[in-house]
Formats: structure tokens, sequence, C-alpha cells
């Protein structure tokens, strides 16, 4: 199996600029997958499932000759026993981040590297508090656009930062690639990071 580069399955900007961070050659091929949670499924093993089953999709998709790890991640914003998933629209973005005001919520992401000898993961999970937010802040935040592609409705990396009191965990992870977790599971098969050429996405 070749290794000069992996796939992510995922078309995610944010994961694509953590992977360039790290020096990990790569190209995209998103996995188009369900996400809805199943039934009694915990938050941890939802996100574990997704990131396996995106990494397998992937994986699946290509030839033979075209046998080159695959590694994938899914992010889930957890307030109490909620999943909170994208909002569809500025009502539902506005109402999730009205629940996240002055609240801990947790963030978790799991990370699957999938090879000839299946698929291995780790998962990240991180608290972030968001201090008081105000209506007027929540639709001015809502109007940029940036909560829509986003599960629980923000980005740490963004606009959102200013609501964002504190962070215990990973920053990468609360992104949507823990880059310890990634470079651990890059590491055991045998694949390097810190190398100074990026295969074009």
């Amino acid at each position: 199996m070749r290794k000069d580069f992996v796939y992510l399955a995922s078309a995610s900007p944010r994961r694509s600029e953590l992977l360039r961070q790290i020096g990990v050659p790569f190209r995209v091929r998103p996995a188009a997958i369900p996400e809805e949670i199943r039934p009694g499924e915990a938050p941890d093993a939802y996100v574990l499932r997704l990131a396996a089953a995106k990494a397998a999709t992937v994986w699946g998709a290509g030839g033979e000759g075209e046998a080159r790890p695959v590694l994938a991640a899914d992010t889930a914003v957890v307030l109490g026993d909620r999943v909170l998933g994208k909002p569809a629209d500025a009502a539902q973005a506005e109402a999730m981040l009205a629940d996240l005001s002055g609240r801990t919520h947790r963030v978790l992401t799991a990370v699957a590297v999938h090879t000839a000898d299946g698929a291995e993961m780790l998962l990240s999970a991180s608290e972030v508090r968001f201090r008081a937010t105000t209506a007027a802040e929540r639709r001015a935040y809502c109007a940029t656009g940036e909560p829509y592609d986003k599960a629980g409705g923000y980005g740490i990396q963004g606009r959102a930062a200013v609501f964002v009191e504190h962070l215990q965990g990973s920053y990468s992870g609360v992104m949507g690639l823990p880059l310890y977790e990634t470079a651990t599971l890059l590491a055991r098969h045998g694949i390097e990071f810190w190398l100074d050429t990026v295969a074009a996405a």
C-alpha cells in the first residue's frame, strides 16, 4: 500500500488547514454518509461510528491501485445529553447559540485511519464554556453566515472566538481534527507528518 499521501474523507476547509499545519500530504475525497444519530446512541459512540463509516466509504471506493490510507473525522457538540448538529437556518442557529450562552458544553471529535489492516480510531473530548451572549450578538453572528456548516452552530477559530470564556482540552479538536490523536494514528500506520510538500487537494 502506498503512503505518499492520504485521502482526507472530508470537504471541511478547517480539516484541510489542520493537516497542512502538521505537514501531511493529502488529497480530499469526501464521504457522503447519513449523519443521523441512532435512538439511544451515546454521543461518543455516534462520532466514532461516523468517523469509521466515512473512512470505510472512501477506502471502499478506491481500486487496488488507489490503495492509500484514508483519514476521517467526525465532530459533535454535546450540551447535556443533546447532540447539536449543523443548523439548517438562522432561527435554528440562534436557538443553538442561545442554549450555549453562559454554559459549558462538550465537543467530541473522533478520528479514524483506514488501511489494508482495517480501521483504528481515537476520540478527543473537550469542554468549552461560552460567556453569556445577547440576542443581538447572536443575530449578528448568524448574519455572517459562519454557523451553517458547523456542529453546534459556531466556529471557535472564527468570529465565535469572542464567545469562548474557557476551553479545556484540544483547540484543534474543537475545530474538527484533533492533531495529537491524528498524529498518533498516522504514526502508528507509518504515515509521516512534518513534511514540506503537501499534495494538491
